[in-house]
C-alpha cells in the first residue's frame, strides 16, 4: 500500500541545495551519497539528484507544500531573507488557498499553502 511520496528534484551543486534548504529549516536526513541529498523537515522530505548540465530557466520541477500557520512561516522566511517569487507572493487564490513560492538555487518552484478558513 502507498504511504508516502517523496518528490525528486534536480541539483545542480550538493552544497548550496543543502545550505538553502537548511535556511528554509530542512535538515539533511542522510548525506552519504556522492550524488544525491535527502532533506527532511518533520515528516516533509525531499530528495535531490545531481544534474550537472541543469539549465536553471529551463528547469520546471516543482513541488506543493501544505502547510499550516502560512503567514507566519511567510514572515520568517522574509526575515531571514528568503527571495519570495516573483509572481509568488503570498495571496489568497480562487481555490480556495492562501500561497506563495519561491525558487530554489536550481530553479525548482516551491508552493506553500493553506486552506483557507471560512
Amino acid at each position: 500500500m502507498i504511504q508516502q511520496i517523496i518528490p525528486k528534484l534536480p541539483m545542480r551543486q550538493k552544497e548550496i541545495t543543502e545550505r538553502f534548504y537548511n535556511a528554509l529549516g530542512f535538515e539533511t536526513s542522510q548525506n552519504d551519497f556522492h550524488q544525491y541529498l535527502m532533506m527532511k523537515n518533520g515528516a516533509v522530505e525531499i530528495h535531490f539528484f545531481e544534474f550537472k548540465g541543469l539549465i536553471p530557466e529551463e528547469n520546471y520541477g516543482q513541488i506543493y507544500v501544505r502547510c499550516s500557520a502560512l503567514e507566519a512561516l511567510y514572515q520568517h522566511y522574509t526575515e531571514r531573507g528568503i527571495e519570495i517569487h516573483p509572481a509568488g507572493s503570498l495571496s489568497s487564490k480562487p481555490w480556495g488557498q492562501k500561497e506563495f513560492s519561491i525558487l530554489d538555487p536550481d530553479h525548482n518552484l516551491i508552493t506553500f499553502g493553506e486552506a483557507i478558513s471560512l
